[in-house]
């Protein structure tokens, strides 16, 4: 009685927050999806450009490469980014996966709760985060001002209002868009940390670099013949491998993302007439990736928190770098940028095999907990596969044995393909690529889901007997 009055409660304050309606159709026209998802995406670039009212300090913009996986902008009304959402997640993922949360994710009403205890977190979230932000001084106004305290309340309630609009625009994106907005916001933040520090011609200083400036400009382009100019090697060379490391994530990221394996199944009722039921070799693709860099990010913003108030109990920062603690450990070290400049040292090699170790690790602890919360475990999949009338050739048409033969595949996908995302994303990050390995090897990711859902939805569009093959 008290689990079903809990979630009673759970029920109605989900029922408060408001919600965006699903469309009326069953199958949205293409163009009209393409035209909410770049809505969305115009809608959270522009936010990002609005800076908070009555903003001063803002102590977090030392961390871009964690704003870009949080997909946000740190002293915007979009400082929140996704950390609230994909956070709530994270923990609902370790309390179901524990057990010390019983939902039943089996059932319809068991997800439908679990959603509503998502959103309700969420909002939580958001307000703690947004008070977190401005009162342990990440982001906080001018010293000194009479209404300094009300400045504070000012700046909580924007950084909320923000943290909603995202939520908010996440919803319409999966609802009406391609994909979904969290994947959205990675994409657009990694895409133009790499086009700046690809093509800007401008210094740290945002003045124009050489010839008209002594100091080198950011783009990695343009760097190369300052470097050619000034005879300085090393520069040259980081900044060829700086290209070189970015193109090979992209390579490998694409071939990783097209490996699958085909389980071969025939229709019940027409003999000879199958088809192969493609599982990818990164069964849980690019979330378990998400959530380990979103934890890593939190932390390390919560580290730099808590030092500002005198508790650095996660590590501390010299300047905007770790120097001690667990930050120092979850802090990629650039190994290859290292070898370059002959500055490599035994601990940093050491240092790099935790972070491997580390990333690894929580890849595959989220693969195995987003597998049994998401409807991806064998049981689900077996009734998926006997609903649309299919069975594997030589076994009887039951759940059951169609759950034991996909059981074989699925759990060790699932945990080799936590195993070689969470490599890649390590050794991404340790490469020195143009923006943070792991937010290249998320996008790459979410690019290529994002053309096959686009290729399909155009296929439909175009041939309605496949729109309604895919119905039946």
């Amino acid at each position: 009685m008290a689990e079903q009055s809990e979630q009673s409660i759970i029920n109605k304050l989900s029922n408060l927050i408001p919600e965006v309606s699903k469309p009326a159709q069953k199958y949205l026209a293409f163009n009209e999806r393409l035209k909410w998802t770049l809505i969305i995406l115009i809608s959270y670039l522009g936010l990002s450009t609005i800076p908070l009212f009555g903003l001063g300090q803002n102590a977090l913009q030392a961390f871009e490469s964690l704003s870009i996986i949080l997909g946000a902008n740190f002293g915007s009304l979009m400082s929140l980014g996704i950390g609230p959402i994909v956070t709530a997640s994270i923990i609902l993922q370790l309390l179901a996966g524990s057990g010390i949360l019983n939902i039943d994710l089996t059932s319809k009403e068991g997800r439908a709760y679990f959603q509503s205890l998502q959103k309700v977190l969420s909002i939580l979230f958001i307000i703690f985060e947004a008070f977190i932000y401005v009162y342990m001084g990440g982001l906080t106004p001018t010293p000194g001002l009479k209404s300094y305290a009300a400045l504070q309340v000012l700046l909580v309630v924007q950084l909320a209002i923000g943290g909603f609009l995202v939520m908010m625009m996440d919803e319409v994106v999966s609802k009406w868009g391609f994909g979904s907005g969290i994947s959205l916001f990675i994409v657009a933040g990694v895409a133009q940390s790499i086009f700046v520090r690809l093509l800007s011609p401008f210094t740290t200083a945002g003045t124009l670099g050489y010839p008209f400036s002594q100091l080198p400009p950011v783009g990695k382009v343009f760097e190369i013949f300052y470097s050619l100019a000034n005879s300085d090697v090393k520069t040259l060379a980081l900044a060829f491998w700086a290209i070189i490391a970015t193109a090979i994530v992209f390579v490998i990221s694409v071939f990783v993302q097209a490996m699958k394996v085909e389980i071969p199944l025939s229709f019940g009722r027409v003999r000879g007439y199958g088809l192969r039921w493609p599982l990818n070799f990164l069964y849980t693709s690019n979330i378990p990736v998400i959530l380990v860099a979103a934890l890593m990010a939190n932390i390390q913003l919560w580290a730099r928190l808590l030092q500002n108030w005198g508790r650095p109990i996660l590590g501390t920062f010299t300047g905007n770098s770790p120097s001690s603690g667990l930050v120092l450990w979850l802090e990629a070290p650039l190994i290859f940028n290292k070898l370059i400049t002959g500055s490599l040292v035994p601990f940093d090699i050491l240092h790099a095999f935790v972070y491997i170790l580390f990333m690894i690790g929580g890849a595959v602890l989220f693969s195995i907990f987003w597998v049994h919360t998401s409807g991806m475990d064998a049981k689900s999949q077996a009734k998926q596969i006997l609903a649309s009338g299919l069975q594997i050739p030589g076994f009887r048409a039951d759940e059951r044995i169609l759950e034991r033969v996909i059981s074989r595949y699925i759990m060790p996908l699932t945990v080799m393909g936590g195993i070689a995302v969470g490599f890649l994303a390590a050794m991404a990050d340790i490469s020195g690529a143009l923006s943070r390995g792991t937010g290249i090897l998320l996008s790459v990711m979410i690019l290529y889901q994002l053309y096959q859902q686009i290729a399909r939805e155009h296929l439909m569009e175009m041939s309605p007997m496949v729109r309604k093959f895919i119905a039946e």
